[in-house]
């Protein structure tokens, strides 16, 4: 009996048989793993103790095709979807957690919420006497300057007047004696606040007390920064005012709206020139020959250019010079 010739398998053949199995056993073994794995992940899932209640469900869906049967010549496709069950944190898992020592958070908290810095709390402005009528700094507006300072100055919730024209006259060497800090203040700020003779009001923070230097020496730091508001007032329409005015006797200016644009100047890093003071003036901001802030002795009139060391507009509406109307400087600190 004649045998039977045995087909001859070339290498290349033979390499390409072995990628084939090697490809379905892989399919094979992939979709064995997907089904069960993801019901035992899903088991172990719910065992671990998590901070939040509120979950996304985790879905995934993978389609594996090209099985390729060689002895029976058909080709199978294998779908698998796998959605991840998840379930809320329950008694028994914080139970657990807690036997095993992990924190369970009582509710769920984003980021933000766990590093948010807590409220502050509202200022109280100190030293304006009983019949001091030209006050130039208002609680709103305390508080938009409040928000530039360092941190650890706007903790601080009691501003103290230092100085005011109005209170205390007119002299720079007044200003300079009741700037002088107590020995208890511990790096204390002022704020420097200044109103034109169109009733505008600007100034600037200083880091350290005004006070003259030797040599037409600058001092102060890269915290001080110049700044310039403007008051709107609006007035509600006749239908609004109407109801407001209903059943009483107040007048028009009672129901006004007060808002505060602020406008602050920061160190711009171009030079050191902060603070400048001598007995016979007081600036902030220099360079090129110009000064940010610059008010004479007697406060009768002051001067305000862009300067490099702020990049400030100039910070009156009257222009480069304008009249002087009320001068005030404010303590931060604790006591």
């Amino acid at each position: 009996m004649a045998s039977v010739p045995q087909p001859t398998v070339t290498r290349e053949q033979h390499q390409s048989s072995s990628l084939a199995d090697t490809i379905r056993n892989t399919i094979r073994r992939l979709s064995f793993d997907l089904t069960s794995g993801s019901q035992i992940h899903a088991q172990n899932y719910n065992r671990i103790p998590h901070h939040h209640h509120d979950f996304h469900d985790l879905g995934s869906e993978d389609v594996y095709e090209n099985a390729i049967d060689d002895d029976e010549h058909e080709s199978r496709s294998i779908t698998h979807s796998a959605t991840v069950p998840v379930t809320p944190v329950t008694n028994e898992v914080t139970d657990t957690a807690q036997r095993h020592g992990f924190y369970q958070a009582p509710h769920a908290a984003t980021t933000s919420q766990l590093f948010a810095a807590p409220p502050l709390t509202p200022l109280t402005l100190v030293g304006y006497g009983e019949r001091t009528k030209n006050r130039l700094l208002s609680p709103a507006l305390a508080e938009e300057i409040r928000h530039l300072l360092p941190l650890r100055l706007q903790l601080y919730d009691t501003w103290r007047l230092c100085y005011s024209l109005e209170q205390h006259g007119v002299s720079l060497t007044t200003l300079y004696s009741l700037s002088v800090p107590p020995r208890t203040a511990s790096r204390p700020g002022y704020v420097l606040i200044i109103e034109d003779n169109l009733g505008g009001i600007f100034g600037a923070y200083l880091n350290e007390y005004p006070h003259p230097t030797k040599n037409g020496r600058y001092y102060g730091n890269g915290e001080c920064f110049l700044w310039k508001s403007r008051v709107i007032t609006r007035t509600p329409n006749a239908s609004t005012a109407s109801l407001a005015l209903a059943g009483s006797d107040s007048d028009s200016a009672s129901i006004r709206s007060v808002n505060i644009q602020f406008r602050a100047f920061p160190y711009t890093g171009i030079n050191d020139y902060m603070i400048l003071c001598e007995p016979g003036f007081l600036s902030v901001g220099g360079g090129d020959g110009k000064y940010g802030l610059y008010l004479d002795d007697r406060f009768e009139k002051g001067i305000s250019n862009s300067c490099p060391a702020f990049g400030n507009e100039p910070l009156s509406e009257c222009g480069a010079k304008f009249g002087i109307v009320g001068v005030e400087i404010w303590r931060i600190s604790s006591v």
